[in-house]
């Protein structure tokens, strides 16, 4: 009885990383994500499949890296996922405020050259 629990929980495991993996997909088609912010979370979710399938690899990971609780792995992981998603989304929020004050400085020439033309006329 011990044994099919946690064939139950890996089977549960792989099923939700797949829903949540087509649920992604599906996002991108509608054009509701980009491309590059869904790579993020399509790598998040394989990784999720790979352990849910492989049940032994975190172990394995631990022992390799000399961590004594293998799952601090998954938060030491999802830690740094998140801290490389956060410095991702600063350069992309530079780069837009970098764009909106030229697309601004570029209106205001446009519309100065605009009200000179009015004015002329």
């Amino acid at each position: 009885m011990d044994n099919i629990i946690p064939y139950k929980i890996q089977a549960l495991s792989i099923i939700g990383s797949l829903i949540f993996l087509a649920l992604i997909a599906r996002l991108i088609i509608k054009g509701k994500l980009r491309e590059e912010y869904s790579i993020v979370w399509i790598v998040c979710t394989l990784f999720l499949v790979l352990f849910a399938v492989w049940r032994n690899g975190l172990d394995i990971i631990a022992k390799a890296l000399g961590v004594y609780y293998a799952p601090s792995l998954i938060f030491l992981f999802g830690f740094f996922a998140i801290i490389i998603f956060l410095v991702h989304l600063s350069v992309v929020n530079s780069k837009q405020q970098k764009n909106i004050t030229e697309l601004s400085q570029e209106l205001a020439l446009l519309k100065k050259k605009l009200d000179k033309k009015d004015e002329a006329d």
